[in-house]
């Protein structure tokens, strides 16, 4: 693994042909979620079965959070004491309609990284996979759709629809983009039905959404990591 910065963001490279993103292979490209610290989500790579050659590129957040366990870092600051307020009520999270502030500035850093990659190594938007945890799912997915780089396919672990009004009518632009997207039942994060809602609205864009339902909260399971390496072998073969 090698760390660089692309577009004022810090990255892990792993993958390719010398396990520091060498090479011209496909590329996936995953954003962690909040309060995690920027390798959070680097173990994926040695558990997905993907091409041979694929390089792995995990940006990590550009704020850092001090909650007393390690380097958290955040996209956008979120009111933790709302979470467990609700959670405590039994009410159901709607974000559909909420547009965080600090998400524009997330969006344009991660932009920025995108518009920088080039720069720095080869890369083939059309073999390249962005997506994320959580947080970071909702990120890629605001930045897929306010971007037009033609990439191969987007991933969705544990995600919500956000921004309706802004995300709305900038779906159907994405139409036929294949959408990995898995939620588990129980999760009090992000709500399951939340998840319902943004897999409906791409749907209904016109972009291909494979669904996954798991009994389980706000995790990455194996069974979702099976089938996600399905999905990426797919559509890095299409590319």
């Amino acid at each position: 693994m090698r760390r660089d910065r692309f577009g004022g963001l810090d990255v892990r490279i792993v993958g390719g042909t010398d396990g520091q993103g060498g090479g011209n292979g496909p590329i996936v490209i995953l954003v962690h979620g909040f309060g995690a610290p920027g390798d959070d989500l680097v173990p994926l790579a040695d558990v997905l079965d993907v091409p041979a050659g694929t390089r792995w590129m995990f940006p990590e957040a550009h704020l850092s959070l001090n909650m007393g366990f390690g380097d958290s870092r955040a996209w956008w600051i979120i009111d933790m004491s709302r979470i467990q307020a609700d959670r405590a009520a039994g009410r159901i999270r709607d974000l559909s309609m909420e547009i965080p502030m600090g998400l524009a500035l997330a969006r344009e850093r991660l932009l920025a990284f995108f518009k920088e990659l080039p720069c720095h190594l080869p890369i083939d938007y059309k073999k390249t996979v962005i997506g994320g945890f959580s947080q970071g799912a909702i990120l890629t997915c605001d930045a897929a759709l306010h971007t037009d780089y033609p990439i191969a396919g987007l991933v969705q672990l544990s995600g919500n629809l956000l921004a309706q009004p802004e995300w709305g009518p900038l779906m159907p632009k994405r139409k036929g983009l294949p959408v990995f997207q898995s939620h588990g039942t129980q999760d009090d994060i992000l709500s399951y039905v939340g998840a319902e809602r943004l897999r409906e609205s791409l749907n209904k864009s016109g972009l291909a959404v494979e669904w996954h339902s798991f009994r389980g909260g706000h995790e990455i399971p194996e069974s979702v990591l099976r089938a996600l390496s399905v999905f990426l072998r797919t559509v890095l073969a299409k590319s």
